[in-house]
């Protein structure tokens, strides 16, 4: 196994145990993130039935004319605000945050910072 198969693994290891703890209810959905090499994806799911809510990513393009390279925190900061109005768009106001297994740091707690800016209260 190389160091990148054991990093994802790990990885995998640490959100199935968040994910243990974090529930995303009708009134309070589940902001999940996921980042690659390159880019960054945020989602709002209602895991009580299953359906997602809103999302964005830094594929978007509305982003990609603004020229945010994808792995960036800037980038990951305007993911944040637009998953947030795409979500008060959609009528949900408070979230449940899932790191999806990342350490709360660099460009995830860009993108969660950028959210509670945007209005999402977690």
């Amino acid at each position: 196994m190389n160091r990148s198969q054991a990093r994802t693994e790990a990885r995998d290891k640490v959100r199935r145990r968040v994910r243990q703890r974090v529930r995303g209810a009708q009134e309070r959905p589940r902001l999940a993130v996921f980042k690659s090499g390159r880019h960054i994806y945020a989602q709002v799911i209602d895991d009580g039935s299953g359906t997602t809510l809103a999302h964005a990513s830094s594929l978007d393009a509305d982003l990609r004319k603004n020229a945010a390279k994808g792995a960036s925190r800037d980038a990951a900061g305007k993911v944040g605000v637009l998953v947030a109005e795409r979500a008060k768009k959609a009528g949900v106001t408070r979230v449940v945050f899932d790191r999806g297994g990342y350490r709360y740091h660099g460009r995830v707690k860009a993108l969660a910072d950028a959210a509670r800016q945007g209005g999402l209260e977690f």
